[in-house]
């Protein structure tokens, strides 16, 4: 008697081990950031030395289902005159027209057309960028790094500022800064029904 009933327990525990592994994998979607646990950053090389600065006011939107990716919708606005370079006065410089022009153009906006899975926990994305009235598609690798109720979703790309307009004029060289700029991301996002 004790023989059978303990070789019908061992289906169950399995099954209760399983939907518990289940349960912790598929963890409620992300709809929230906190922006204040968030950073938008960028660095370049100017006449060779490498120099780096952030963004201090950007809006984030987001519906992200780890186990659903393909689903996912994302969109992230940037206020370009809140750049911070270090400098007050690259600061002014970079929010004229040869290169941001914020007058005409206050936001930069990155919308996410695809995602896709490439490993647990990191992801490939495919969106597209407008700064400054032109539009590109670029590619990221991200990575979802679980911390309690919330996500760390960090990742880089790089794009190329000539694409973008960025720098005009006698600044359309790439003499005194590269083309190249790496921009750096890490938002902490959760789900708003679930709690922060």
């Amino acid at each position: 008697m004790n023989l059978f009933v303990t070789s019908l327990r061992k289906p169950a525990l399995v099954l209760g081990a399983v939907l518990v592994t289940a349960a912790s994998v598929h963890a409620a979607a992300l709809d929230a950031v906190h922006i204040d646990k968030s950073k938008i950053g960028f660095s370049f090389k100017q006449m060779g030395v490498a120099m780096d600065g952030h963004f201090a006011k950007f809006s984030a939107a987001l519906n992200f289902d780890p186990a659903k990716p393909e689903q996912a919708k994302v969109g992230i606005e940037v206020d370009l005159a809140s750049i911070d370079t270090g400098s007050g006065e690259a600061d002014q410089e970079v929010v004229g027209k040869a290169w941001f022009n914020t007058a005409a153009f206050p936001k930069a906006v990155f919308v996410v057309k695809q995602i896709k899975q490439i490993a647990l926990n990191q992801y490939e994305v495919l969106g597209s960028l407008s700064i400054k009235g032109h539009s590109r598609d670029v590619k990221s690798s991200i990575k979802l790094s679980p911390q309690g109720k919330s996500s760390v979703v960090s990742g880089s790309f790089t794009m190329q500022r000539a694409d973008f307009a960025i720098g005009e004029g006698t600044w359309s060289k790439f003499d005194v800064v590269a083309n190249d700029i790496q921009v750096n991301f890490q938002f902490t996002a959760f789900n708003a029904a679930t709690g922060k």
